[in-house]
């Protein structure tokens, strides 16, 4: 009975750390590990998206742009505070994804911004998204939309 109790709790554990790397997606040297976005109300136009991007490379590479069906636009943001305010702006020239390193798009900082949303993002969704690298081309993506305070302190956080 120990033995096959012992046995369930592995292949449970096994198939949690399956589920938790499947939202991982490769291209070239390229590695976007769980790309993801907050749900947003149904009369909210904008949204965001964040994820980790590694290179393995031995040179860099750079984020230029995305495309979604989403949204009327897709666009590069980074954010900051002036004077206590938010201010969102676009990154011209895309965003560099140093070698052997790793680009963080995250709250608070550089994230993709759905502009014109054509719909409401809703909890547990997987939505498409392309990144284009200027060395490693296209990356087809999946986003999953997570809860409203996903990544913050407070709401759970992936990594």
């Amino acid at each position: 009975m120990k033995h096959q109790f012992l046995a369930l709790i592995i292949s449970a554990t096994a198939l949690i750390t399956h589920a938790a790397h499947a939202h991982d997606y490769k291209q070239g040297a390229i590695s976007i590990a769980h790309p993801w976005a907050r749900q947003t109300a149904p009369s909210q136009k904008v949204g965001g998206s964040f994820m980790t991007i590694s290179n393995s490379a031995k040179s860099g590479d750079k984020l230029l742009s995305a495309t979604s069906s989403i949204a009327e636009k897709v666009e590069i943001h980074t954010m900051t505070m002036e004077n206590g305010v938010m201010k969102m702006r676009p990154v011209s020239g895309g965003l560099d994804v140093p070698a052997g390193g790793r680009l963080e798009l995250k709250p608070g900082s550089y994230h993709i911004m759905f502009i014109g949303l054509k719909a409401p993002l809703k909890l547990g969704e997987m939505l498409p998204l392309t990144l284009h690298f200027q060395h490693a081309g296209k990356a087809q993506v999946k986003i999953k939309v997570e809860p409203i305070n996903y990544g913050s302190e407070g709401g759970h956080d992936h990594h």
